[in-house]
C-alpha cells in the first residue's frame, strides 16, 4: 500500500499561516486520531488538535477524497498558527502516527501516476511556483492547461495515421487493400515534418520566457557600459571609474522589461591587452556576447572603430552613451546614465523588441530542454520513415513508432521511469 506522506506547503519561518499538506490512505485515520474525524468534504472545519493527550493546536482542517483531490488520492490540509514551535509539534505527531514527510515533487508525481495531469502539467506546476513574471506565469498557466500536451498529442495523432496505413500494407498484403497503400502516409508526413520543424525553430522563445531573455552590453573601453548598467538595474552594481579596462569580469543582474524575465549582462571593454587579467575579461566578454539573444553596442561620442565595431553585427541595438556631454555621431537610441535622458527610450525599445521575440499566436512547443531533445528525435525518426515507405515499409514502421515513442515522452504517454527523477527532483518539498 502507498505510503502516506505530509509536507508543509508554505515558505519555512515564522509566519501567521503554516499549511500542512497529507495524501495518502491513512489521511482519514490519522485525521480522526488528531481529533478531526467525519469532516465534510472540501468544507474548512475548526478544530482542536491533540495528540498523546496534550493540545497542539486550534486549526482549520480540510479534507479531499481522493479521486477528486490534487493527488488523486485521499489529501487533507491542516491550516496551523505559524509559529515554529506548533509546526514542529504537529509534525512529529504525524510522524508518530505513522506518516512520513514527502520527497521533493512527491504530490506532483503521485498526481501524476494516478491520471491527474500529464508530465507536461506536472513541469508547468513547478514553472508557474518559480514564475517571477507575467509572461512567465501565462506561459506556465497554458501549459498547466493542457496547451502543451494538445500540441504533442495532436502531432502523435498524425504519427499513428501514418502508422496505421503502413501496418495496413505489411499485415494485410493478400487482403483487398489499395495497392502502395504505405505510400499514401507520405503527404501526412510531409505535413508533419514541417509542423515538427517550425516547433523546432521557434524551440528558444518558450526557454527564454522560462529562462530569461539574455542581452549583453558589449563596446569599447570607458563607452559607458557599466554606468549604463548600473542605470538599467537601478543600483550601483558596478565599478565605474574613469580608468580604462575597470571592468574584468562579467557581470549578471536580472530585471524585468515589458513583462519579461531578462539577464543583463556588463562585460569587458573590447581590446587588445598584454594584461593577462583583462585579456580573459574580453576572452569572457565574446564569449557572452555570442550567446546573447540580444546586443547592445555601447557606443560614446567620439569612440575609434576599434575591436567594438569589428566584434558588432548589424542586428546589434546601438546606444550612444554621454548624451549630456556630446551629440550622438550616429543612428540609434541616446542615453544619459548621469542624467537618466534617453532610458525611457531605450527601455521602450527593449520592451518592443522582447514582445517581437517572445510573443507568439501559437503556444511554444518547446518550454525545456527535455522537450527540445525529444522533439529533435521525433524530426529524424520522421525523415527516416519518409525515406523507407516505398522500398522498406517495414523499416519505416519502426521509425514511425520510433517518433510516437519519443513524443510520448514529454507528457508521460508512454513508460517514461528513466525521466520521472529528472522532471521531479527540481521540485519543492510541498509539492
Amino acid at each position: 500500500m502507498t505510503d502516506t506522506v505530509f509536507a508543509l506547503a508554505t515558505p519555512p519561518g515564522r509566519g501567521a499561516i503554516a499549511v500542512l499538506r497529507l495524501s495518502g490512505p491513512a489521511t482519514d485515520q490519522t485525521l480522526a486520531a488528531l481529533g478531526a474525524p467525519d469532516l465534510k468534504p472540501r468544507l474548512a472545519s475548526l478544530r482542536t488538535l491533540g495528540h498523546g493527550g496534550a493540545a497542539l493546536d486550534q486549526a482549520l482542517v480540510l479534507r479531499f477524497p481522493g479521486p477528486r483531490s490534487y493527488t488523486g488520492e485521499d489529501c487533507a490540509e491542516l491550516h496551523l498558527h505559524g509559529g515554529r514551535a506548533v509546526i514542529d509539534a504537529v509534525s512529529s505527531a504525524l510522524i508518530d502516527l505513522g506518516l512520513r514527510p514527502a520527497e521533493p515533487g512527491e504530490f506532483t508525481r503521485r498526481a501524476f501516476e494516478n491520471g491527474r495531469m500529464d508530465l507536461a502539467q506536472a513541469e508547468a506546476v513547478a514553472d508557474l511556483i518559480d514564475a517571477e513574471t507575467s509572461a512567465q506565469a501565462a506561459q506556465a498557466l497554458g501549459q498547466l492547461d493542457g496547451a502543451l500536451s494538445q500540441t504533442y498529442a495532436g502531432f502523435r495523432r498524425d504519427l499513428l495515421t501514418a502508422l496505421a496505413l503502413v501496418e495496413a500494407e505489411i499485415d494485410f498484403p493478400d487482403e483487398d487493400v489499395p495497392d502502395h497503400l504505405a505510400r499514401s502516409a507520405g503527404p501526412v508526413l510531409d505535413r508533419l515534418t514541417a509542423a515538427l520543424n517550425a516547433a523546432l525553430a521557434d524551440a528558444d522563445r518558450g526557454r527564454r520566457v522560462r529562462d530569461g531573455y539574455r542581452i549583453v552590453l558589449i563596446g569599447e573601453t570607458n563607452a559607458g557600459k557599466s554606468a549604463l548598467f548600473n542605470a538599467l538595474v537601478e543600483r550601483e552594481a558596478a565599478i565605474v571609474t574613469a580608468v580604462a579596462g575597470t571592468t574584468r569580469d562579467v557581470l549578471d543582474a536580472d530585471l524585468v522589461i515589458g513583462g519579461y524575465a531578462v539577464t543583463l549582462s556588463d562585460t569587458a571593454g573590447l581590446r587588445e591587452s598584454d594584461d593577462v587579467v583583462e585579456a580573459e575579461g574580453v576572452r569572457r566578454a565574446r564569449a557572452r556576447a555570442e550567446a546573447a539573444d540580444l546586443r547592445l553596442w555601447i557606443r560614446a561620442p567620439g569612440d575609434p572603430e576599434g575591436e567594438a565595431a569589428a566584434f558588432a553585427r548589424s542586428d546589434d541595438f546601438v546606444v550612444w552613451t554621454k548624451s549630456d556631454l556630446a551629440t550622438a555621431a550616429g543612428q540609434g537610441i541616446a542615453v544619459s546614465a548621469l542624467t537618466g535622458d534617453g532610458l525611457g527610450d531605450l527601455y521602450e525599445a527593449l520592451a518592443a523588441r522582447l514582445a517581437s521575440d517572445l510573443s507568439g499566436a501559437d503556444f511554444p512547443a518547446v518550454t525545456r530542454e527535455r522537450h527540445r531533445r525529444r522533439l529533435s528525435e521525433a524530426v529524424s525518426a520522421v525523415a527516416a520513415a519518409r525515406g523507407n515507405l516505398s522500398a522498406a515499409p517495414e523499416l519505416a514502421g519502426d521509425d514511425l513508432r520510433r517518433a510516437a515513442d519519443a513524443l510520448g515522452r514529454v507528457t508521460g504517454a508512454i513508460g517514461v521511469e528513466d525521466i520521472l527523477g529528472e522532471v521531479f527532483s527540481t521540485f519543492c518539498i510541498g509539492k
